[in-house]
């Protein structure tokens, strides 16, 4: 028989398992962001121990892993001052006429809709090292961001 029509097992033919990719770049926390890794590695501990199923198992495992590396690689930012928009910091701004406020922040704590933006965003990039009054350069528009108010 043709070695073309030999089918060795069944595992030969499911998809590869991949790592959960890890952001690039340094893994800047706040200590918010550091309680949420750290709260996080916790409840998938417990969940691996309540777990039977031997796949859901080795889902879990490897979620633990992504986790555990960014527990592991978490770097603790001071907390910023208030005189330039750095990590950690609440700034206020104008853009497109509509006034915004966002908290920047590390990867994992990201989250848009409620405000928290990461830090290697276009516009969190974008607002780093800004003054009160400054106007920024931001989509290819020059001075297309005011800052009005940063909170450290």
């Amino acid at each position: 028989m043709s070695v073309a029509f030999r089918r060795e097992g069944d595992d030969e033919h499911l998809e590869p398992k991949f790592e959960l990719p890890i952001p690039p770049g340094p893994n800047l926390v706040t200590p918010r962001g550091l309680a949420l890794i750290e709260a996080r590695v916790a409840e998938i501990n417990e969940q691996i121990a309540a777990l039977t199923d031997e796949e859901q198992i080795k889902k879990t495992r490897r979620e633990l892993r992504y986790w555990s590396t960014r527990q592991s690689t978490a770097r603790l930012m001071d907390a910023p001052d208030a005189d330039t928009v750095a990590f950690g910091c609440t700034v206020t701004f104008i853009l497109n006429g509509t006034t915004r406020s966002i908290t920047i922040v590390g990867d994992d704590e990201a989250d848009p809709a409620a405000g928290l933006l990461s830090f290697t965003a276009p516009l969190a990039r974008a607002l780093m090292d800004a003054e009160v009054g400054e106007k920024v350069d931001f989509g290819g528009k020059s001075d297309a961001i005011e800052v009005i108010a940063i909170v450290g």
